[in-house]
Order: structure tokens, then sequence, then C-alpha cells
């Protein structure tokens, strides 16, 4: 009996990109203004700016920000613009973006970095299936950066792969 179970999958020619390897290094720090709300909802001009006077703003030297809002609330432009101004005394880095658009932009960011001239006639499986939530622009993306080179692109696992293109 030397039937042996052998492993076609392993043995392809597949290459197997998992997009989470393109996600961000580190976390951003935070500045949510749902915390200078007044009962969750309103934002208080005079009690905003006075509490912008009398933040510690140190610990935001140098590093990367996001000015957003976790509450379903209408913020006023100008809250936006103050919180600019007293970030941008600390860094440079500070965006006008939740986290996860941050992490998307992050992550198509990284994609575009990738040469896809190492992948060129290459038969290639996008991961499909993971633990962390993958932006459905990050798919886009890599597709995109990767159609003038792949011999196929693949969308799931290598065991169970949906074809998505073929060079003719």
């Amino acid at each position: 009996m030397n039937d042996l179970i052998k492993n076609r999958v392993s043995e392809s020619s597949l290459i197997t990109i998992d997009l989470s390897e393109f996600l961000p290094n580190a976390d951003p720090l935070l500045f949510d203004l749902s915390s200078y709300l007044y009962k969750g909802l309103i934002l208080r001009e005079k009690e905003y700016r006075q509490s912008l006077s009398e933040t510690n703003w140190s610990p935001y030297n140098n590093k990367t920000v996001l000015v957003f809002c976790s509450n379903d609330a209408i913020i006023p432009v100008w809250a936006y613009m103050l919180a600019a101004v007293h970030l941008g005394a600390e860094t440079s880095d500070i965006h006008f973006l939740t986290p996860d658009q941050w992490k998307e932009k992050e992550m198509i960011k990284n994609i575009q970095k990738t040469n896809p001239e190492k992948y060129y006639d290459s038969r290639i499986v996008i991961k499909g299936c993971g633990e962390t939530k993958i932006p459905d622009s990050a798919y886009f993306e890599i597709t995109k950066l990767l159609l003038p080179v792949a011999k196929s692109i693949l969308y799931g696992e290598p065991c169970s792969t949906v074809p998505v293109y073929k060079k003719k």
C-alpha cells in the first residue's frame, strides 16, 4: 500500500497574499471630540476652548493623531479647526479620520508601495478569510496593482478559490 496523500495545494505554484500584512504597524493616538460634548450631544464653545487650553498636549508630541467624534453629534467645523491648531503645535502628523478610515488609508498606501513585478506571470490567491477585518478597498487596490503582471488572480483560500482574473 503505497497510497500517499498528496497536498496538491502546497505543490502548486500559487502565491498567497494575506492583506493583513499590509496593515499599519502602529496605532495612532486618538483625539475624540465626544469627550468634550455636554451631555454627549452639544459642544459648547466657551467650555471647549477652556478645556483645550488646559489640556496637556505633550503625550501627542511627535505622534500620529486622529481627530474625530465617535458620538453621533453635530460638530461645528471650527471645533475641528481648533483641535488642529492645538495638535499642530505638538505634531505635524494629524488627520481628520476615524480609526477605521485611517487603517484603510494606510493599508492602501502600503499596497501601493508593493513592487508588482515580483508577481510577474504568477498565479496569485488573495487570502479571503482571516481574523482581521480587511476593508473592501484593499482587495480592490491589490487587484488593480496585480492586473498588469499576474497570470491569474483568485480570491479565497488555496483549497477553495473564486477566480477573479485570468490572462488571455
